[in-house]
């Protein structure tokens, strides 16, 4: 039963679907671009916003420091450090837009494209 569980599960294991999280969140930053399923999507944003809003709120160090940690790719915090985060400093939220695509042919997933503003 999933009394009062408020999140969706996007993998089978906790350390599975932490791990495509943050490869998710990675192929993002670095191609501003991508189409996954429905349910990823979602969670993907969230987490993209929360992972701008706090690199743009800290100092460039900490932010480095963060975004290091969480991403799997030092050029992808490099990018979000030179090009991202100048770009959304105006912008309060809404970093990240999902666009419904259809249904996957082979199994009838909804599948949504996850971008960059």
């Amino acid at each position: 039963m999933r009394h009062r569980v408020k999140n969706k599960r996007v993998g089978h294991y906790e350390a599975q679907s932490n791990a495509m999280i943050k490869n998710l969140a990675t192929s993002i930053i670095l191609y501003e671009k991508i189409k996954t399923t429905q349910l990823r999507g979602k969670k993907i944003k969230s987490v993209l916003e929360k992972l701008i809003t706090t690199a743009k709120k800290s100092t460039p160090l900490n932010a480095q420091r963060y975004l290091r940690g969480f991403l799997l790719y030092p050029k992808a915090a490099d990018k979000m450090m030179k090009e991202l985060i100048p770009r959304y400093k105006d912008r309060t939220s809404g970093f990240v837009r999902v666009t419904p695509l259809g249904t996957r042919a082979g199994d009838a997933a909804k599948m949504v494209q996850v971008e960059l503003l």
